[in-house]
């Protein structure tokens, strides 16, 4: 065999599993496009689409603003997406080059190309010059995922695009219809808004964000109203036409939007349809993901899948711990299991940060709860930085103090939320809040205000 371990793709789980596999002395290397070390999440995902959120927010907490920054009203278009174009370029280079030296210093080979398997143990690598096949004791799939693209729309990347397209925009548009309100439909709404476009968003669910705090969801969903976003909830799409200036989107209530872009963020598909999985004996299912095992192994024992292809949650973070925790059991050594309790950050403006538990579940499971709240007006950090719509809940068990969720919509919100994280399921977490002293004035403050709070409602009886 030419490798102990070969990874196909470089993402997150990717990066983590070849790292660990060298890490154990075995002979790695990885499989990567060269222009995509990194991965979707450093050059489509989480990396562009964050920066391009901090771009947005910083114009809004009033920041220096120059003749090209986005919100500026003298801005012409082409100027604000140039200054938001580069500057995701800039972050996303840096990340592929920190990418690309964690791999070598590791002494983590980089065969670049497109990967398709043509037996159990081997790979063949189409890259600039020509095909090559290596082989393997070990794979670890790793490929990730792109946007799906349903059949019946016609996607031009200019009109009718997906949250790939949405980064190569060579214009700000004056309205968008957003068709998908999950996490990355509400980010790109929110941020699309916040430059001043004209947002229309469409989802055939009831609730915004189902697995939020219903208290959060709602208020997010306030906070998106006052930016100028109109909601068509509960309805379905059933045709995008594509005409001279924009795009019309026919729904099946009757409605027709007419908008200049269409954004399709209804999901995501796993990047395995070029992989010839047959030739290895696995088998995708309908949106192009792998089925595994507790320890990422896939029906073939020696093939591993780890990241989005592998499905639920698609969180990087969750990614990172997937591929380290893959190669360890790759080569039978002592492995952690993945925490139960796992944060999650949705990075719209505003930000929230969630961790345990919400409102609905502890009622729907008849656990006692108190809630306890902060709110940004009440903080002196929330009134310097002119953001007094945030929120802290936390829910705490009235008996033993221990903390059963935290729930966080604003400035900070995806740092804050790890401080409740450290502190969930240990009784007498109320208790170490009341006494803890936080730096003054900041947002960690907010705890401390929610937990005197949540003590008034224990001692007035919830």
């Amino acid at each position: 065999m030419d490798l102990d371990l070969l990874v196909l793709g470089s993402g997150p789980s990717g990066q983590r599993a070849a790292v660990q596999g060298a890490k154990l002395g075995k002979r790695v290397a990885v499989v990567e496009r060269r222009e995509r070390v990194g991965g979707v999440s450093i050059h489509s995902g989480t990396i562009p689409s964050k920066t391009l959120r901090e771009a947005v927010f910083e114009a809004l907490a009033g920041r220096p603003l120059d003749a090209a920054d986005p919100l500026n009203p003298q801005a012409n278009d082409a100027a604000a997406t140039r200054y938001l174009r580069d500057r995701t370029l800039r972050v996303v280079s840096a990340e592929a080059a920190v990418v690309r030296e964690q791999l070598r210093r590791n002494n983590v080979g980089m065969l670049y190309g497109e990967a398709s398997f043509s037996g159990p143990h081997s790979v063949a690598v189409k890259g600039e010059d020509g095909t090559k096949t290596y082989t393997a004791e070990r794979i670890v799939i790793a490929v990730g995922t792109v946007p799906a693209r349903p059949a019946d729309v016609s996607f031009d990347d200019r009109t009718v695009i997906d949250s790939d397209g949405i980064l190569r925009l060579e214009h700000r548009p004056r309205t968008m219809t957003v068709v998908g309100a999950g996490v990355i439909g509400v980010e790109y709404a929110s941020m699309m808004a916040a430059l001043g476009v004209k947002v229309t968003l469409v989802d055939g669910r009831a609730d915004l964000l189902p697995f939020l705090d219903r208290e959060i969801a709602e208020a997010l969903q306030f906070l998106l109203r006052r930016r100028g976003v109109t909601f068509r909830r509960e309805e379905e799409v059933t045709a995008v036409e594509r005409r001279d200036g924009g795009a019309v989107t026919e729904l099946r209530s009757g409605k027709r939007i007419l908008t200049e872009t269409v954004l399709y963020a209804a999901g995501r598909q796993g990047a395995t349809g070029a992989l010839g999985l047959e030739h290895a004996g696995l088998a995708a299912d309908a949106r192009g993901r792998i089925d595994v095992g507790e320890d990422f192994r896939t029906a073939v024992p020696h093939i591993f899948a780890v990241g989005d292809v592998a499905g639920p949650p698609g969180l990087a973070a969750i990614a990172y711990e997937q591929g380290r925790i893959a190669t360890l059991h790759a080569f039978d050594q002592p492995a952690t299991v993945l925490p139960g309790l796992v944060p999650t950050g949705v990075y719209a403006i505003p930000e929230i940060g969630m961790v345990g538990s919400t409102e609905e579940q502890l009622t729907e499971a008849a656990v006692p709860y108190v809630v306890g709240l902060a709110r940004w007006s009440e903080l002196a950090r929330g009134l310097m930085t002119g953001d007094e719509d945030g929120i802290l809940k936390l829910l705490i068990d009235p008996e033993d103090g221990t903390l059963l969720g935290v729930h966080v919509l604003g400035t900070t919100a995806a740092d804050l939320v790890h401080i409740g994280q450290a502190l969930m399921g240990r009784p007498g977490a109320l208790d170490f809040l009341l006494a803890a002293v936080f730096n003054y004035p900041t947002f960690a403050e907010s705890y401390k205000v929610a937990a005197l709070d949540a003590q008034n409602r224990i001692r007035l009886g919830g």
